[in-house]
């Protein structure tokens, strides 16, 4: 994919606000791009918001309509497919990669579908602050934790609570953060996110593929985790949403 600094998307999309803007004649609105890749690469290079929604929504100085139209400007959230290894249920997120209009608008939102006991283990975003709503389901628990210095030595820095249908919480930009749907029904949750691209990291996921002895130095059990067995536990660890405690799933009747 195409890619320019986001600063300087962001410069023109300023500059442009504060222009008036003129009404360009039929002959000069560009036509929208019949391919993936090239539609990425008009979209990027518009010199301003007015052009860029010409080269998605405009065809020949007309705007599209009916099926196309929707397509365009309207995200599915049906349908969401849980990861490989992921029993704790599956996530669904509208970005630039799956809905090229945000391109540029500085937003982006994932769909998060919690089985009962599902966890979205402990992840960062790089590039976004989310704010997270409990939509369905109830005592929806979470926790995050923030960069270094926060509180003195040895106490606790996780920033924990609980969540009852219709309230939100906000997770910093970098923070590490999870989800557990601590019930015996499921869950729903909406995160809105300040970026088109906000990128997801695992902290496990990631964590375990490091170099095995790194990983064995950095926990300090040797014992329990060695350079040795981490292979042989690396590829159960799942994707991302799992399903824990074993408490939570003999209460829910779970295998």
């Amino acid at each position: 994919m195409f890619s320019v600094p986001k600063f300087v998307v962001l410069a023109l999309a300023v500059s442009v606000q504060a222009l008036p803007q003129s009404i360009p004649s039929s002959t000069s609105i560009p036509t929208a791009p019949t391919n993936q890749a090239s539609l990425y690469r008009d979209l990027f290079l518009a010199p301003t918001i007015v052009e860029r929604f010409q080269r998605l929504l405009v065809q020949g100085g007309v705007l599209l309509t009916g099926p196309t139209l929707k397509a365009l400007t309207v995200f599915n959230f049906n349908g969401a497919a849980p990861a490989p290894h992921a029993k704790g249920g599956a996530t669904k997120a509208a970005n630039i990669e799956t809905f090229p209009i945000l391109t540029g608008l500085g937003i982006s939102t994932t769909l998060g579908f919690l089985e009962p006991c599902g966890i979205n283990t402990p992840h960062v975003h790089p590039r976004a602050t989310e704010f997270l709503t409990l939509v369905d389901g109830s005592n929806l628990k979470f926790g995050y934790v923030l960069e270094n210095g926060l509180v003195g030595a040895g106490n606790n820095p996780q920033i924990a609570g609980v969540l009852e249908k219709f309230e939100g919480t906000v997770f910093p930009q970098g923070s590490i953060h999870f989800q557990f749907n601590e019930n015996c029904e499921k869950a729903t949750s909406v995160a809105s996110l300040n970026s088109e691209d906000p990128g997801t990291s695992q902290i496990a996921q990631n964590f375990f593929a490091l170099d095995s002895q790194v990983v064995n130095a950095s926990l300090g059990f040797p014992k329990e985790i060695t350079g040795q067995n981490i292979e042989n536990f690396r590829k159960y660890i799942p994707a991302n949403l799992a399903q824990d405690m074993d408490v939570c799933l003999e209460r829910c009747n779970k295998s």
